[in-house]
């Protein structure tokens, strides 16, 4: 059995994981940490990874990035394998994840869904053809209301994906406002709407001359990144230093 510690278990996201987690047949969450108190968790919950007293195998982190570098720290310190879901990383910050990640196994990924990451792939081999043949290419995400970063790091990671399959040629343009000009062809458009209660959704759109390509992805539980949080952990566990991704885990 894989000994998980859930960074952040009082939050949304930490307790849909530890539902899963009571599902799993091979992972069990056996602390969690959050300054919050103990809630209503079936293991003992510390204020920090530092006053843990239960040995584990790995951390899920999914909590919010001010506490990320306590918790990178104590891992690179440990050598203590961590899947990192929580998105809105300083530059700093994604510097301090790479050096940790040469201590320990890292999993870092702005998306932890399935189906996120097979669009990765595929929006590559689509950009290689469509923005090759001057197709336009924006990209709007929508979610909740309590989202605190805009874009969504799935939004980032989308653009990601486009610009290295066409050599990292374009700018991301997250605001048009107080400009009066024609759109540059070598931009991604990137906008955030926020609202209501939606989980999460994700257009990339390849415009080109009379032509509309769309690519679109819809999370409708938070579930499906709380089982994806857990393959990676089970992955993970027991994996040499080095930075991973899911698409490590989907192969």
């Amino acid at each position: 059995m894989i000994r998980a510690i859930m960074h952040g278990c009082n939050g949304a996201m930490g307790q849909t994981i530890t539902q899963i987690a009571q599902a799993d047949g091979e992972l069990a969450i056996v602390a969690g940490i959050d300054p919050t108190g103990q809630g209503q968790n079936p293991y003992p919950v510390f204020p920090s990874l530092e006053a843990c007293s239960v040995e584990a195998d790995v951390v899920i982190d999914f909590s919010i990035a001010g506490a990320a570098d306590a918790m990178l720290d104590w891992c690179g310190a440990h050598g203590m394998p961590a899947v990192v879901c929580t998105t809105g990383f300083s530059e700093e910050q994604l510097e301090k994840l790479m050096a940790v990640s040469e201590k320990t196994a890292i999993l870092r990924s702005a998306n932890m869904s399935l189906g996120v990451n097979v669009l990765l792939k595929l929006l590559k081999e689509a950009a290689r053809v469509l923005a090759a043949a001057d197709f336009d290419i924006e990209i709007i995400e929508k979610h909740h209301n309590q989202k605190v970063d805009a874009p969504s790091g799935t939004a980032l990671a989308l653009a990601d994906a486009v610009n290295e399959a066409m050599g990292n040629m374009y700018r991301y343009e997250y605001d048009r406002t107080g400009r009066r000009e024609k759109r540059d062809k070598k931009e991604i458009g990137i906008q955030a709407v926020r609202g209501g209660s939606i989980v999460g959704e994700h257009d990339v759109i390849f415009a080109g001359r009379d032509e509309v390509v769309t690519f679109s992805h819809t999370a409708y539980s938070k579930a499906i990144f709380a089982k994806g949080a857990v393959q990676a952990a089970k992955f993970l566990a027991g994996k040499g230093p080095g930075l991973y991704t899911m698409a490590d885990v989907i192969g």
